[in-house]
């Protein structure tokens, strides 16, 4: 990693960072005053989706926003939309305003992970990718997990929640100005190019696809839906909202670990091995629950190895793409975030609430199932290299 310019990876580390502290905080917060007022799962689940629904809306437009406005700036205009559409959710009860608020929010967010991941894939050097982007993506959970238990700490004793939640976002600006402003590319021809490069490069990344639509799936489930499903198995309220944080201890403690495995044995080999794990763990998760030790042994491991999917897969955008293509690349990975995150919530609240309390788990194993298929299919292909000219 000597080749890292640690002066720019710090600062866009600690400004995802905190971006990932709201958005920790804004989820649960959400699904728990729903609840509280006493709105179905399916309801909670729809609202959930519309943020899914930003980010997808968004992500072909990003490319376009960074060839006029550069990637800082651009990144600065997504963290005042973020923070203002949370603050605002503070002045109404109205479920169709949250739903509008909340489709402005999953934009901002869409806008600035995918910047971010284009942005740390072209700061790391080749040899220590997997190694770079786990400390990435470790720092965004690591402030993550907090959210959830600032919210179970003050929900009740904040009166203006979504406000607090709001200004928390606002702490990523600072980062922000340290950072040079030659980040992903401000090509002129960069928008018609990038329309063009999305039919060209998805075919070549399936395996990038699905592990970040199961990781979009897990990651929105368990920071929405697990609590509920925690409190309807009989859990304490506060308990079953730390269920979530403990969820991404386990993706933080061990991402470096797994990017250490990637550069050492290959990224693919490790990608692969971590599917399998999550779906031989995934069916204790209605056994666990009644056991405190296993429960939260079982969410630490999860979190783990489902978080270790999404790394791997940046790390394989940055493998396979350079140059423009990899902010296509990172495009296609964010849209793809917002059709299973939002379908993801969608089709698990209606489960929920007619097939029963344990259509989570088994909406999460599909996903990985779904994941382990692509791994063992991508298996005899070529996909390697850099395939940087593919949109030109």
């Amino acid at each position: 990693m000597k080749n890292l310019p640690w002066k720019d990876f710090f600062a866009l580390v600690v400004s995802i960072g905190v971006v990932g502290l709201g958005l920790g905080a804004t989820m649960p917060l959400t699904a728990l005053t729903l609840d509280q007022r006493g709105v179905g799962t399916d309801v909670i689940g729809m609202i959930t989706a519309v943020s899914a629904v930003g980010i997808l809306a968004a992500s072909p437009f990003v490319s376009s926003w960074v060839a006029r406005f550069g990637p800082r700036a651009t990144m600065v205009g997504a963290v005042w939309a973020g923070a203002l559409s949370t603050a605002l959710m503070q002045t109404t009860d109205n479920l169709l305003a949250w739903a509008l608020l909340r489709l402005v929010f999953g934009a901002a967010m869409g806008v600035l992970f995918t910047i971010g991941e284009a942005w740390v894939n072209r700061l790391a050097p080749d040899n220590s990718r997997g190694r770079v982007v786990a400390m990435y993506t470790t720092s965004f959970t690591l402030f993550q997990l907090v959210g959830p238990a600032l919210v179970a700490a003050f929900n009740d004793k904040i009166a203006w929640s979504f406000a607090a939640c709001g200004a928390l976002f606002l702490f990523a600006l600072p980062g922000l100005a340290l950072i040079s402003n030659s980040g992903p590319a401000r090509a002129g021809g960069e928008e018609d190019a990038g329309r063009v490069r999305w039919q060209l490069l998805l075919p070549r990344m399936p395996m990038i696809v699905v592990g970040a639509a199961f990781f979009a799936l897990f990651d929105t489930l368990a920071l929405s839906l697990l609590p509920l499903y925690a409190i309807r198995h009989g859990m304490g309220a506060e308990l079953a909202l730390l269920s979530a944080s403990v969820i991404l201890v386990g993706d933080t403690a061990l991402q470096f670990a797994f990017g250490w495995l990637a550069d050492r044995f290959g990224r693919a080999r490790v990608h692969s091995a971590c599917g399998v794990m999550v779906c031989l763990l995934l069916p204790l998760l209605p056994f666990a629950v009644g056991t405190p030790w296993l429960w939260w042994t079982l969410l630490l491991l999860l979190g783990a190895f489902a978080g270790a999917i999404y790394m791997l897969s940046l790390v394989a955008c940055g493998e396979r793409f350079s140059g423009h293509s990899l902010t296509s690349a990172s495009a296609i990975v964010n849209a793809t975030w917002g059709l299973a995150s939002g379908g993801g919530p969608l089709l698990t609240g209606v489960l929920m609430q007619s097939a029963g309390i344990n259509a989570l788990p088994a909406v999460m194993w599909a996903g990985a199932a779904v994941f382990v298929a692509s791994a063992l299919w991508e298996r005899g292909k070529n996909f390697s290299g850099d395939l940087a000219q593919a949109g030109k």
